[in-house]
């Protein structure tokens, strides 16, 4: 597959006096101004998690917990963040997460989203619970690739059509979301009395769910189509009708990864759903590296999960990850600066990896390794 960036885009040379002073996108800053433009409801979907939270809590407590240790004398005058991915050249190791329901928090929903990593040139990943079409999104790809999001369905005859209208469309890439058989109890949503208002569609997957009726909530509604009864021989189908690489979100045990590989997938997402399913759940901070080693090279890793800053990407890269998933932070970049708005993030953190970088002595991806983060 051709690489959609160039080797001379996929470089940077870093310049302390050229870079621009640090913008303040810290997490904390823009989700309070995220929450205020969202409402109550619809903030409170897109930041709980499930039970009590503790996990929430701890999922960006955890990446804090693998401290730096810089190397020094290292001529970093040219800063190299390229990467392949399945393929493909990457500028930098930084994807959006597939992440539910964007039209709550931006009228072009998920176009929007879409339009925002394409100007950054980074790879989208579209959630099946979308509110636009995978048609409508895939518009916005121009030459970015675009991946989506799967959940298998009870009724595995509309799988396979959803999952041939996606490979029509253009995705180059599966993510098939396996940590979700049922769904987690979100109490934050259900004392938000949190629902899909009644102007909000999910095109994607209304032929397969029907219409929900009013004043029923969305996931509760939805959820009753997903198969709770996907197992090894599910992945193997998918792998063997979808002709694309197929990438398994929500591992975060080596043995399960060594699984997903043994059946064809191409890569595997260590993820707990972003805190959302299991309160009492491992970070993917603490996770990761046994995953990676359990991997042993099989295939590509990939994390989310509590990411909040480069110094989080460069933790990730450290431990093994090939790229990091970005979920909440474009959630509330795109409610308080829609397209826009996601593409400053993301070139924020691309532009500040390339810093972190330079002050951990590494001048390419290969050279963060766990000696860096002190494991």
């Amino acid at each position: 597959m051709a690489p959609y960036l160039g080797t001379e885009h996929a470089r940077a040379t870093f310049q302390p006096k050229s870079v621009p002073p640090p913008t303040d996108l810290n997490f904390d800053a823009l989700e309070l101004a995220a929450s205020e433009a969202l409402g109550s409801m619809a903030y409170s979907y897109f930041a709980g998690g499930a039970e009590d939270e503790r996990l929430l809590t701890e999922a960006s407590a955890a990446w804090q917990r693998h401290l730096l240790y810089p190397r020094v004398l290292r001529d970093v005058s040219l800063i190299d963040t390229s990467t392949t991915i399945l393929g493909q050249e990457l500028a930098s190791p930084i994807i959006v997460a597939p992440t539910a329901l964007h039209g709550l928090a931006n009228a072009e929903g998920e176009v929007a989203t879409a339009r925002g990593a394409t100007d950054a040139q980074t790879i989208f990943t579209l959630s099946s619970l979308s509110n636009r079409s995978l048609r409508d999104v895939a518009a916005a790809r121009q030459q970015t690739p675009q991946w989506m999001q799967l959940y298998v369905l009870k009724d595995r005859g509309a799988t396979a059509a959803l999952v041939d209208e996606i490979r029509e469309a253009g995705f180059s890439a599966l993510m098939l979301t396996v940590d979700a058989p049922v769904s987690g109890l979100r109490s934050r949503e259900l004392r938000q009395h949190v629902q899909l208002p009644d102007d909000l569609s999910l095109p994607n997957l209304e032929g397969a769910v029907g219409s929900r009726p009013s004043g029923v909530g969305f996931m509760a509604h939805v959820a009753q189509a997903f198969d709770p009864s996907l197992d090894a021989r599910t992945l193997e189908w998918l792998v063997e009708i979808s002709g694309l690489p197929v990438i398994v979100k929500g591992v975060v045990r080596g043995d399960d990864a060594v699984r997903c590989f043994d059946l064809g997938a191409a890569g595997v997402v260590v993820s707990n759903h972003g805190a959302r399913q299991l309160d009492g759940s491992v970070p993917t901070a603490a996770a990761l590296a046994g995953v990676v080693d359990a991997a042993n090279g099989r295939g590509a890793i990939f994390v989310d999960g509590g990411i909040r800053s480069a110094s989080d990407v460069v933790r990730a890269i450290c431990l093994g990850a090939d790229a990091v998933l970005l979920g909440r932070p474009i959630l509330y970049a795109l409610a308080t600066g829609g397209s826009q708005g996601v593409t400053d993030l993301l070139e924020w953190f691309q532009r500040e990896l390339l810093r972190t970088m330079a002050l951990c002595g590494a001048t390419s991806l290969s050279e963060l390794d766990r000696t860096v983060v002190g494991a």
